[in-house]
């Protein structure tokens, strides 16, 4: 009973899943993808919803910074159109081939023993295309997309996180580029009926669809207010693509390839549980 006992105590790693965002995470904002992606939204916000060029780039990067992702905004406003549509417009065009094969983080993350899961705001295609060019499309135990937490292009008509039923702003457009240009103190933004990060219920359904515990899950991500919303739902929470640690954030890693350095108990409890268990087995084997 001691040995077992003492076999539960060693094993108990502080960490049991590791929880990764995708883009500017697992690759570089320096590849040059993500801001072909901003050109392909503006081009989309141009095209299709007739918005007006000089507008584009500042709306583009308030909704944003507002809403987690361009699209969230756009729906928060009045937009309405086809959510497969707008993925295959925006991400049906990337230039993947900017994207290399990357084995250095491709050894880490098959040499850690704990469950890996991908959370992205991006559809499953493009995250799906992304992981195969870098080499690491069977390192992760599953992927939640936008597509798992937004199952259907029709808008969700129920606030997930306090039941209340989500209205359409009118029948018109509200006039986001009025509000950034002079943002007045008493006005209300929209919600957006999109499921995404950095909004507390994303998180939530993320948690129950994975099964993870947060107060046990390394998340990672490159974005402040998705990580500082973590932290507050419960998260251990590591910012990637810099050095400097924000307040309000637990760890900071200038690149993805800094895991094992940062994180070296990772390695450890893995390598004590093995250590634990090959005695017991041996001193039970002794006793019989």
């Amino acid at each position: 009973m001691e040995n077992g006992h003492q076999f539960q105590e060693v094993s108990k790693a502080k960490y049991d899943c590791l929880l990764f965002d995708l883009d500017d995470t697992l690759y570089p904002y320096s590849s040059g993808l993500s801001a072909q992606t901003a050109k392909n939204i503006e081009e989309y916000m141009l095209q299709k919803l007739g918005m007006e060029p000089a507008k584009l780039p500042e709306v583009n990067q308030s909704l944003y910074k507002i809403y987690g992702t361009t699209m969230a905004g756009l729906r928060a406003i009045g937009y309405d159109f086809d959510y497969d549509d707008f993925h295959r417009f925006v991400h049906g065009r990337l230039p993947y081939h900017l994207l290399k094969t990357d084995p250095v983080l491709r050894g880490i993350l098959q040499s850690l023993p704990i469950r890996k899961v991908i959370f992205t705001n991006a559809d499953h295609s493009h995250a799906v295309r992304a992981l195969q060019r870098l080499g690491l499309e069977d390192c992760f135990e599953r992927i939640i997309s936008f597509d798992t937490l937004n199952p259907s292009n029709k808008i969700n008509t129920l606030d997930v996180k306090n039941g209340s039923e989500y209205k359409p702003v009118s029948t018109g457009i509200f006039d986001f580029y009025e509000y950034v240009r002079h943002p007045g103190p008493d006005v209300i933004l929209p919600k957006t009926p999109v499921v995404c990060k950095p909004f507390e219920d994303a998180f939530e359904k993320v948690f129950e669809i994975a099964n993870i515990d947060p107060k046990r899950t390394l998340f990672f991500d490159d974005s402040t207010r998705n990580l500082l919303t973590a932290k507050r739902v419960g998260l251990h929470t590591v910012v990637v693509g810099t050095s400097v640690r924000t307040t309000g954030i637990d760890h900071a890693l200038e690149s993805i390839h800094n895991i094992r350095e940062a994180f070296p108990e990772l390695w450890e409890a893995s390598e004590k549980h093995e250590i634990v268990k090959y005695k017991v087995a041996i001193e039970t084997s002794v006793k019989a």
